[in-house]
């Protein structure tokens, strides 16, 4: 039975490139009959300020972070829960998530999990759920799906991931995604 993995990530900034890093991540792991079995939700000291534009969005200040285990505690476990995994699921996946935890990963000289190399990307796959194939934002995906979605938790990893599976596991009951997957799984 396949193994899907749900991944939002929370960072200091969008640009891994000039040493953004992760601050929270949410992986939770599902069997494609759509039953939770396993989940890491961590926050991380990111050893650096936060861009305040990044800040006001997810609402996470550095001084709460102080006390949490750095990135180099944290993606030995991280990568051990996404190695176990055949697929991983990420709202903008592939433009953000995916390559941020790849990069990462490579940092403190961990392998990159496979699945990230076969990630499903709910905005880029998903413009079906919007008008005119817009890439929609994870409120307008739910929407689509008929997946509620309460703005006021919005952009908390948890909940992030947990809101997108749903709706994902929605779309796939009316055939999106499969043919990604198949796709994939044949390459």
């Amino acid at each position: 039975m396949t193994l899907f993995v749900g991944i939002d990530l929370e960072t200091t900034g969008l640009d891994w490139a000039t040493g953004h890093r992760i601050i929270e991540v949410a992986a939770i792991i599902y069997r494609e009959d759509e039953t939770r079995v396993g989940a890491y939700v961590q926050r991380i000291d990111p050893e650096r300020a936060i861009d305040p534009k990044a800040q006001a969005v997810h609402g996470i200040s550095y001084e709460e972070l102080s006390m949490c285990p750095k990135w180099e505690a944290v993606a030995p476990k991280l990568h051990a829960l996404l190695s176990k995994c055949d697929e991983a699921v990420a709202h903008n996946g592939r433009g953000f998530d995916a390559p941020f935890l790849i990069h990462e990963f490579d940092r403190v000289g961990l392998s990159v999990p496979s699945c990230l190399h076969r990630c499903v990307d709910t905005m880029v796959d998903g413009r079906w759920a919007t008008p005119m194939g817009k890439l929609p934002n994870l409120g307008e995906f739910a929407f689509a799906t008929g997946t509620p979605y309460d703005v006021a938790q919005a952009h908390g990893a948890e909940y992030d991931v947990m809101v997108m599976m749903q709706a994902f596991f929605a779309a796939r009951k009316w055939g999106y995604f499969n043919a990604i997957n198949t796709a994939r799984s044949a390459a």
